[in-house]
């Protein structure tokens, strides 16, 4: 499964968005550093609107939609990579994520004290960025350069840790180095922190959530252009979690708003990672199964069961929306919108497929 960590200076709403994510208190909240000693983690669903309405069609009260686990880990600090604050200890939480989750403060509020006494959103982004290369810079400064007779694929993974030690150093972090897939996979066995992929949270107040122009300028003006980012307020998604639907729609409307930020938290995280999902739909139940775009249907079929791979014959597919307006399997077979797909096809978003596979012995 996916695995996330929210990460970020403390008091900026880490726990508060995690709480929300999950509709009840797991994280303590409190108003100082370190309150979150373990990382809490949380089973959450991936929103999908397509599940109910295939369940309608083959008439089934079972769904399963994808879910991502999320990691809510205690804040960081400035040396937090030589281990102020617990740091070298939260810092491994992260390497066991495959995506960084970045909340950063932007909302002013007196009563929350801020760790370094002043607001100022880009200082914060950096401090977290300089202790995640730093720590990366200590993970890379201990392996040794090999010796003898060393293997050509070892003699090649120090040529890039060279590398990427020198980018480092001269502070860029690895995923902006340009590696290329092969100087990736030499030092994956690391867990490199600046690797991850990262999508910032945006903490902002409830006044600037309702001046979203503003407040996306301000955004725009401290990350750049080609940065993934969602603009959360975390204490009204907290509200809103205590709250029955009718009445969380109720409070919407306050803000002006029609559906609450977690739905495109979750939806942001997953595609962030170009993850896919494929249908399933019957009688027994309707599920999402994730999969890196660019699968192939024999690859899509070993996530269902390993098997299903290795005695893969054929994928019958109906895309999505045929589905729905043929009315399941049977009218889609009959109008001639169930296709059969072999080894190479390439599986695509919100294919319905039922996989056809050999006897296993």
């Amino acid at each position: 499964m996916l695995k996330v960590g929210i990460v970020g200076l403390p008091n900026v709403g880490k726990s508060t968005i995690f709480n929300a994510l999950l509709k009840k208190q797991v994280a303590d909240v409190a108003n100082y550093p370190f309150c979150t000693i373990e990382p809490n983690v949380g089973v959450i669903a991936v929103p999908d609107a397509r599940l109910p309405e295939l369940a309608k069609v083959v008439d089934t009260n079972m769904i399963i939609p994808a879910a991502i686990e999320f990691y809510d880990i205690a804040g960081l600090v400035r040396g937090a990579s030589e281990g102020e604050g617990l740091g070298n200890k939260f810092l491994s939480h992260i390497r066991e994520t495959a995506l960084v989750c970045h909340v950063v403060r932007l909302f002013e509020d007196t009563n929350i004290t801020h760790i370094h006494e002043k607001l100022d959103p880009l200082s914060d982004m950096q401090t977290i960025e300089t202790e995640l290369m730093l720590a990366d810079i200590s993970v890379l400064s201990n392996q040794k350069e090999p010796k003898g007779a060393a293997s050509q694929e070892d003699i090649s993974r120090w040529e890039v840790i060279q590398k990427v030690m020198n980018a480092l150093n001269a502070g860029t972090s690895v995923r902006d180095m340009g590696l290329s897939d092969e100087e990736k996979q030499s030092v994956g066995m690391f867990n490199l922190l600046t690797l991850k992929p990262v999508l910032y949270v945006c903490n902002v107040s409830e006044k600037q959530l309702t001046d979203e122009k503003s407040t996306l300028e301000k955004i725009h003006e401290i990350l750049p252009s080609d940065q993934d980012s969602v603009m959360i307020c975390a204490h009204l998604e907290q509200e809103l979690s205590t709250l029955p639907g009718d009445d969380q729609k109720e409070y919407l409307k306050q803000y002006g708003l029609q559906e609450t930020s977690l739905g495109r938290l979750v939806t942001a995280a997953y595609h962030k990672l170009q993850l896919i999902s494929f249908l399933t739909a019957g009688p027994k139940e309707v599920r999402a199964w994730t999969i890196p775009a660019g699968t192939r249907a024999p690859q899509a079929a070993g996530v269902i069961h390993t098997d299903f791979e290795r005695h893969f014959i054929k994928a019958e597919i109906v895309p999505y929306h045929a589905f729905i307006q043929a009315g399941g399997w049977q009218g889609a077979r009959e109008k001639g919108l169930a296709t059969f797909a072999g080894k190479e096809y390439i599986m695509k978003d919100g294919d319905v497929v039922d996989f056809k596979v050999g006897a296993q012995k």
